[in-house]
This record gives C-alpha cells, sequence and structure tokens, in this order.
C-alpha cells in the first residue's frame, strides 16, 4: 500500500495550445500536493506531455521538421505555463522519453505473453481528429462523437488488449470503494458506460498509416494506440516495470496514487481504459480519480478569439500567479463548469483578497507599527470577545482541513473568510484607536496581537494556494515560510517582541482593468466586429459587456406592498441527495429556523452536486405554495441568477442565524 500522497494531472497533448483547462487542472494537483505537504505527508506530484499519434506526426511534416523535433520545441510551452501559475511538480515526463518507451514496450510484451493481446482484422469507422475506431452507434450524425469531425471506413489487421475480460472486475471495484470516482454524477457516468457490451480495445496503428509511435515489440509493423500509451505514464515516471527486479525500490511507496486528476471529456479514459488495464497488470487503480468541469466564457465554449480573452499566460502577466490560483478553485465547487469574466474575477479579488485578508493584514500591522512599536505584542488576559475568536480559530482550521483533504476548495476558503472577516468586525468593534486614546496600552497590544494571530493562521492554510503571497505575508509576521500545519487552530503562535514589517499592502485593489487584458480585449472586440460576430459572444470589458448582454425585458412594476409579501429567509442546507426521478433535480433539506428543516427540490444538478450544496447558506423564498415536483412535495424555492439555465445560486457572504430575514 502507497504511503506517498503521490498525484498527477494528465498529460497534456503537445499539439493544443496550453489553455485554462491545463493551468487549472495543473493549479489543483499542485494545491493538494502542498497541502500533503503541509499536512506532514511525503508527496509527489507528475505531469507531463503527450507526444504521440497521427496529429503530431501530420503537424511535424506540415513544419518540414522531424516529429522529435517538434515535440522537443512544442512540449516546452508547458513547461512554460507550469511556471507561471507557480506549479512546483515534481517530475515532468515526455512519452518520448526513453524511460517510457522501455516501460511500454514492456507491459505490451507481458501482455501478449499471457494472451490478454492478440490479433484480428478489425472494420470500423475511423476518425483521424480523434485518432480512434467507432462502431456504428456511436457516430451522432455520421461523424466522430468526439470531435465532430468525419470519419473513414477503415479495414484492416489490428491488435486489441481483452478489455472486456476485466469489465466484472471493474464494475466490483467500484461498488466496492465509493471514494474511486469523483464527483457522482461521473461515477454514474462510468457505469451508465459499463451497462454496455465493453468489447475489447483496438491498440494498434499500422506503421504505414502511422509512423510516429512505439513499436509494438511482438510487431514492429505496428505502432501503439496513442491511448494506451499515454495512460502509462502514471506508472513509467515512477519506476514501474513488469519485472520485479527492474522496478524502483520506492514504486510500492507511490502506488496505487493518492490522486489523478482529470477533465471530464477523458474521463472514460482514465475510469475503464486505464483500470482496466492496470487489472490486466496484476496492479490496483488510483485510490481516487477526481472528474473536473471547463470553465466558459458567457456559456460557450472557447473558441480562437474568445480563448485569448482568458489565457492563463495574459491573466498571470496582468494580475499575478496567487489571485489566479485563488479565484480559479474559489468561484465554483470543485467538480463542476465555471464561468470566467474579468469583472467578476475583479470582484472577486477586491472582495476577498483585498478588502477582507489584505485590509486586515494592514491594518494589524500599521497600527501595531504606529502605536506599539512595531513588534509583536503581548497577549493580555482574555475577553470574551477574544475567547469567541479564539474558539472561532479552532472550528475554523478543522472545517478548513475537512474540506481541503476532499477537494472542497470553495467551502474551504468559506470558513476560513469567516475567521478573517471575524478579525476585521474585531478590529471594528474593540476600537484600538479608542484604546491608544485612552491610554490603555495593555488592551490595545492584546486586541493586535488577536489579530496578527489570524494573519498568521491565513499565512499557513493558504499556503498552498497563494504561495508567494503567504510567503510575503509570514515575512511581515517575522515567521519563516509555511511548512506545517502545527499551531493553525489556537491564536498564540507569534513570537513576542519580534520585529514585523509593514510595507506595502499584500493585495491593492484592481481599480480598472490591466493594460495587457484591455490591449486583448480591444482586439478581440475588433476582430468580431470585423467577422460580424453576434456581440452576444460577450467582450469582458465592463462596458462592453454592459452593452452586449440583453436581459429578459421586465414585468408590469409592482408596489412595495406587494413585494413585501414575498418571504425571503436565510436557510442553511442540512441535507441533499439527487431526486430517484430526475437528473436534474437536488431535493435538499434546509433550515430556516423552524423546528424542523424543509424538503425542498431544486433544478441545480447540472451545476451542484449534493456534496457541493452541503452547509452552504441560501436565501429561501419561505412562504410559496408547497408543490409536488416529480412526486416530493417541495415547501419553497431558492433564489438563483439565470434565466431557464440556472448561472449561480444567491447565497450570503457571512453566516447567519437560519431564518434570518433577507430584505
Amino acid at each position: 500500500m502507497s504511503t506517498q500522497f503521490y498525484t498527477t494531472t494528465p498529460i497534456y497533448y503537445v499539439n493544443a495550445n496550453p489553455h485554462m483547462g491545463h493551468a487549472y487542472t495543473s493549479i489543483v494537483a499542485d494545491v493538494m500536493s502542498r497541502w500533503a505537504k503541509m499536512k506532514g505527508q511525503g508527496a509527489w506530484m507528475l505531469t507531463g506531455t503527450d507526444e504521440h499519434g497521427l496529429k503530431v506526426y501530420e503537424a511535424a511534416v506540415a513544419r518540414g521538421l522531424s516529429p522529435q523535433a517538434h515535440v522537443d520545441e512544442t512540449h516546452l510551452r508547458f513547461k512554460v505555463l507550469l511556471e507561471r501559475v507557480g506549479v512546483a511538480y515534481d517530475d515532468f515526463i515526455r512519452t518520448t522519453e526513453p524511460r517510457h518507451k522501455e516501460v511500454v514496450s514492456a507491459v505490451l510484451a507481458m501482455l501478449w505473453e499471457r494472451g490478454d493481446i492478440y490479433a484480428a482484422d478489425y472494420e470500423g469507422w475511423y476518425s483521424k481528429s480523434a485518432e480512434r475506431f467507432w462502431t456504428e452507434k456511436d457516430l451522432k450524425d455520421g461523424k466522430c462523437p468526439d470531435t465532430g469531425g468525419p470519419v473513414e471506413w477503415v479495414t484492416e489487421k489490428n491488435y486489441f488488449f481483452r478489455m472486456a475480460k476485466y469489465g466484472d472486475q471493474l464494475r466490483a471495484w467500484i461498488a466496492d470503494h465509493p471514494d474511486f470516482l469523483q464527483p457522482e454524477s461521473r461515477k454514474n457516468e462510468v457505469l451508465g458506460y459499463l451497462r454496455k457490451d465493453l468489447g475489447d480495445l483496438c491498440i494498434s496503428r499500422p506503421a504505414t498509416r502511422l509512423p510516429w509511435g512505439i513499436p509494438l515489440p511482438f510487431d514492429p509493423d505496428y505502432v501503439t494506440y496513442v491511448w494506451f500509451d499515454a495512460l502509462l505514464n502514471y506508472l513509467s515516471a515512477i519506476g514501474y516495470h513488469p519485472d520485479p527486479a527492474r522496478c524502483a525500490p520506492d514504486f510500492a511507496e507511490k502506488w496505487p496514487a493518492a490522486l489523478q486528476l482529470v477533465g471530464k471529456d477523458i474521463v472514460i479514459f482514465h475510469a475503464v481504459y486505464w483500470s482496466t488495464m492496470l487489472f490486466a497488470m496484476g496492479l490496483t487503480p488510483p485510490k481516487t480519480l477526481w472528474v473536473h468541469g471547463w470553465w466558459t466564457v458567457g456559456g460557450i465554449k472557447m473558441s480562437k478569439s474568445l480563448g485569448n480573452v482568458i489565457d492563463p499566460f495574459l491573466l498571470c502577466e496582468a494580475y499575478g500567479a496567487d489571485p489566479v490560483r485563488y479565484f480559479l478553485l474559489r468561484e465554483l465547487p470543485f467538480g463542476g463548469d465555471g464561468e470566467f469574466s474579468h469583472p467578476a474575477f475583479m470582484t472577486r479579488v477586491n472582495a476577498d483578497l483585498a478588502n477582507d485578508l489584505g485590509n486586515l493584514a494592514h491594518r494589524a500591522l500599521s497600527m501595531t507599527e504606529k502605536w506599539l512599536g512595531g513588534v509583536v505584542p503581548a497577549l493580555d488576559a482574555p475577553t470574551e470577545a477574544d475567547a469567541a475568536l479564539s474558539a472561532l480559530a479552532a472550528s475554523t482550521a478543522a472545517r478548513f482541513r475537512a474540506e481541503m483533504d476532499a477537494l472542497g476548495f470553495s467551502r474551504a476558503f468559506d470558513a476560513l473568510w469567516e475567521l478573517i472577516r471575524a478579525g476585521n468586525k474585531y478590529i471594528d468593534s474593540q476600537e484600538p484607536w479608542r484604546l491608544n486614546r485612552e491610554g490603555k496600552m495593555e488592551r490595545l497590544a492584546g486586541v493586535m496581537r488577536h489579530c496578527l494571530e489570524i494573519c498568521r493562521v491565513a499565512s499557513r492554510l493558504l499556503a498552498p494556494v497563494l504561495p508567494n503571497k503567504m510567503a510575503e505575508l509570514s515575512a511581515k509576521l517575522a515567521l519563516p515560510p509555511a511548512t506545517h500545519l502545527d499551531g493553525v487552530d489556537r491564536l498564540d503562535g507569534l513570537s513576542t517582541g519580534a520585529a514585523l514589517t509593514l510595507g506595502e499592502p499584500l493585495f491593492p485593489r484592481l481599480l480598472e482593468l490591466p493594460a495587457a487584458v484591455q490591449e486583448v480585449l480591444t482586439r478581440v472586440a475588433a476582430e468580431a466586429a470585423e467577422e460580424k460576430k453576434p456581440m452576444s459572444e460577450p467582450v469582458e470589458t465592463p462596458a462592453a459587456e454592459a452593452a452586449a448582454f440583453v436581459p429578459d425585458p421586465l414585468p408590469e412594476a409592482i408596489e412595495i406592498d406587494a413585494f413585501g409579501k414575498v418571504a425571503l429567509r436565510a436557510g442553511k442546507v442540512v441535507g441533499a441527495e439527487r431526486h430517484p426521478k430526475a437528473d436534474r433535480l437536488l431535493v435538499l433539506k434546509v433550515d430556516i429556523g423552524e423546528a424542523e428543516p424543509r424538503t425542498i427540490v431544486s433544478g441545480i444538478a447540472a451545476h451542484y452536486s449534493p456534496e457541493d450544496m452541503l452547509g452552504r447558506t441560501i436565501v429561501v423564498v419561505a412562504n410559496l405554495k408547497p408543490v409536488k415536483l416529480r412526486g416530493i412535495l417541495s415547501q419553497g424555492m431558492l433564489l438563483a441568477a439565470g434565466g431557464a439555465e440556472v448561472k449561480a445560486l444567491v447565497t450570503l457572504t457571512a453566516d447567519v442565524p437560519p431564518g434570518t430575514v433577507v430584505r
């Protein structure tokens, strides 16, 4: 059984330009690897590039280069991206490396000898764009279901992996290991796929048609199908070999991987192809395969022009890597799709990082420097307010740990920001300026020490997410960079008398779009106008976005008394599950301060899983007449943004008691 926290990204196909999806997956893997190290675990993060296949070969030919020269150049774009977004990987593997090709050949030879690979004639529809065969029933309007590209009928001898042989073993594995596939919606997708005839997997391509790949060791006239080759990177990078005598001594410390991250478009390749390959090799699947969603703009899949608007290189250049990392993890429950816009980015960064955390740190440091000599003050005898703050710190640390372990990033930040906002309110209620004016210096020292301690807790908990800024905050607090979580549940970890550093604010407010972003947006707008594209494809400046958005027409005006009849209440979600008869509905138990929680059925399942909803504070229409929705009585309605399709829930930025009036 593995003892290290081994986490992987998919290896990225070198023929595509690095985009937001690559950055997102890599950041999540980096954060979880750093988090494991903070908890005292051994951790190892792998990423890399997939460099074989027909599209790579054709691109190289078009450029007049050898395939190897082509990938030697193009893989560097991904290394640069990882550097820009602050990803500290432990290994970067390329499928053209000798260490990888040796393992692929050895695995193929072993499976051939065992009879798990066989030769057969094959007829089927072949998609050059997807580099795979499809059955007639798979096609969509006669085209490739993955890419929408054309297909051609191909008849040829090929080699097949007996994938169907391991179908029942995979079904049993999923049933016996509930944490293996996350989130639940993706598990259901895979189970649906497994209910069909699984079939065997074609794992070869004739070298006459595709000369760029790893040759089959038992037939050099064929090369290995790119997916069978690529998936083995997760083993070749950590020293696996079918011959136990040639396996790396620490291989068993890493495998099975603790966490493998993939996008939803490649879940079948990893959940089905990869798992059955592992069974055939006598290995077990990873402990958790986490499938995340996509980032879109205005609900539209990224296009050639719009892709530049959310280019991760541009974002990091304009805003810095740490705010980008925070926004991507904060803005949506992990596993769902996310909507990006520059105004939303600026709003989130200003509200959370500048106004809340940055403001707390700068206020605490500046007042301590001004009135207490710029050193860490001593704690005084705790007051009732101090005790409440300490209790909140303890519960915050526990909630943050639990949510991070479950990849519940947005909920983890919700918990921590409750403490940060409490720190700002504490300053307002304790009025340190008054304490200074009245000469109550001992109490003033205690107040400022508590505020500085909250900053210390934040600098530790957020270190995996904001590594640069939290190292900067640590230095301001006379602390070394965070390497562990010791003391994050207490407000007493600073060294009394240590010299503090005020410096510039951690997170200056974003008052306007950076020039680099504005330049790209102007160009995109000009291109859209030239091509006469509908401007509902959003151009991400606040003014242009407002001009492009066409709101639904307002109904007839009402009197304020009519609005007063709508009872809006704060509700805490204490239970959530999927509707047994409707995939798009969730059945929630919501506490609105009554004797028992209410049952509310809501059509939000496409954007929120049951796990995403638990613990959220939402806004409920409490005096709506109950109505049955697919057989379950719904006793209220949630508020959400969006028209026919829900875009986002209306939530409260701070916890308030269930039943609190919203007006």
